[in-house]
């Protein structure tokens, strides 16, 4: 081979590997890119995950959200914010005040007990019955179930005083109160399950919407502070002209149909 072939080949094998090198460092570049590109997109992406993450946690409970929120009243309600719950005819002269946690295992039971006499007499004229929820009973684990239950009693008193009446009973019954440990009226599910037992919000759209919907959870809530206000410290408790309705010999609300006529008929006459 001559000296001029040889330095000819040379000088090709030095321009294929110069082009090689070329394509390498090309491939090398690109592959770079691809590893940022991708590093900072997973970055975006954690960072966005992250303060989603946050976003959602500092974002307030429904509950929390409902302190703020514009109070809804019930039909069927009176004075300021709707707290004023009062069932009845008109011309009874006597007011019965019951005061009651919709948890309170001590409520059910008066209820059970005593609820339908309350109704008929209420009904007859003999008193008209005034209303004061509580939701104490959250606070003490952190549950929804009382003010839950709260707001679903505020959107059957916007149907009418009677489902009211009717739907608090059945939320009291032995088939449906759960006890004080299970949050059960938590679930707008159970509060609707124990609605198709009444007649006037069984397949009752309106009602049904504005339990899911929580219309009346900020009413609720005003509603509670109506009863951290009064002054009253246990469920249940029931007063008239302003004194407590108790059993003889005792400071509690009368838990037996004898008990609670002898103590209605005593505050009736005072």
């Amino acid at each position: 081979m001559s000296a001029r072939n040889s330095r000819a080949n040379k000088a090709a094998a030095r321009e294929r590997l110069r082009l090689e090198r070329e394509r390498q460092a090309k491939k090398d570049r690109i592959r770079r890119q691809v590893v940022v590109a991708v590093s900072t997109v997973a970055v975006l992406a954690a960072a966005g995950g992250i303060g989603y993450a946050v976003m959602q946690a500092n974002k307030p409970s429904a509950w929390e959200a409902a302190k703020d929120a514009k109070v809804v009243k019930p039909r069927n309600s009176e004075g300021e914010n709707g707290t004023t719950i009062v069932v009845g005819k008109p011309a009874a002269k006597k007011t019965l005040e019951v005061y009651e946690d919709s948890r309170c295992p001590v409520c059910a039971t008066f209820e059970q007990a005593v609820g339908e006499t309350v109704k008929k007499d209420v009904d007859a004229g003999k008193y008209k019955l005034k209303y004061i929820g509580a939701t104490f009973i959250d606070n003490s684990d952190n549950g929804e179930g009382s003010k839950n239950a709260l707001s679903a009693l505020g959107a059957a008193l916007d149907v009418s005083p009677e489902a009211f009446m009717d739907y608090k009973a059945a939320l009291y019954s032995a088939n449906f109160h759960p006890e004080e440990s299970d949050d059960k009226f938590a679930e707008d599910a159970y509060l609707l399950k124990v609605a198709d037992s009444v007649d006037a919000l069984k397949n009752n759209a309106a009602f049904k919407k504005n339990v899911e919907n929580g219309t009346f959870d900020s009413w609720a809530l005003k509603m509670s502070k109506t009863f951290d206000d009064s002054g009253v410290s246990g469920t249940p408790t029931l007063k008239m002209d302003g004194k407590k309705v108790v059993a003889e010999g005792s400071d509690n609300a009368p838990m037996t149909v004898e008990q609670f006529n002898a103590a209605v008929d005593k505050a009736l006459k005072g």
